[in-house]
């Protein structure tokens, strides 16, 4: 092996963006053990959700591992490592919607409904964050009609009816995702409008490291979001 090519990457002790990239990395993969170790208390129904869910996490703390490398060589935002982490999970949350919703006969349609919108989304939002950013506006508007189709198919469309035909935890379990949804990932625009040019770039303030923004938020969502899945499937085990 030439050592000349292998590069190791010291985070400094006082690079708390840095820090923050460590920590995601290390709770995404705690989160991943737990839900993988846990799989055999479920039978095949609700083992899918949790597998899912420990497979985000997974995915991200692996990514997470990269980015945090990244930082720390070059001190920039690992934006193209970032997207390439969100578009393998996001597409896999939305995926959990449909699992915990085949119990009132969610559809296929739902599945690849969400997976599309969500890869509009991502695709968009990496164009204009990072190939086309002379025209970073117009790419975040698509990405932001991508973003608010999902949010409005699980808080009012099929996705609502549905959950409200299987009632009970189900219906629950759905409406806490959906504030992960509003909410949580409500994060992401406004970090894409911190780190482009467009309209907004009067009233949104630019500088500073989104990235730590980001990295909570992750670690938030992917872990959260799978909380409540394992959640559900416990009581629907019990049950």
């Amino acid at each position: 092996m030439n050592l000349n090519l292998l590069v190791i990457s010291k985070m400094d002790p006082t690079d708390y963006v840095g820090f923050t990239f460590f920590v995601g990395c290390m709770a995404m993969m705690a989160a991943s053990a737990f839900f993988f170790l846990s799989l055999n208390q479920f039978d095949k129904k609700w083992r899918t959700s949790v597998l899912v869910s420990g497979l985000i996490t997974f995915i991200a703390a692996v990514h997470y591992f990269y980015m945090r490398d990244y930082w720390a060589a070059h001190t920039e935002s690992p934006t193209f490592f970032r997207y390439v982490d969100w578009i393998l999970t996001v597409p896999l949350m939305c995926v959990e919607f449909y699992l915990i919703l085949k119990v009132a006969g969610a559809k296929t349609s739902l599945l690849w409904k969400m997976i599309g919108l969500s890869v509009v989304m991502l695709v968009t939002g990496y164009f204009g964050e990072a190939v086309f950013t002379e025209d970073a506006a117009l790419w975040g508007a698509i990405s932001g009609a991508a973003y608010f189709l999902i949010v409005y198919e699980i808080w009012f469309g099929n996705a609502k009816k549905l959950a409200v035909a299987a009632g009970g935890d189900v219906l629950k379990s759905h409406k806490i995702l959906c504030w992960f949804i509003l909410v949580g990932w409500a994060i992401y625009p406004i970090g894409y409008m911190m780190g482009t040019e467009g309209w907004y770039s009067s009233f949104m303030p630019s500088g500073g490291s989104i990235d730590v923004a980001y990295n909570i938020a992750d670690a938030i969502n992917k872990i959260g979001f799978g909380l409540v899945i394992y959640s559900l499937a416990v009581k629907k085990q019990e049950a």
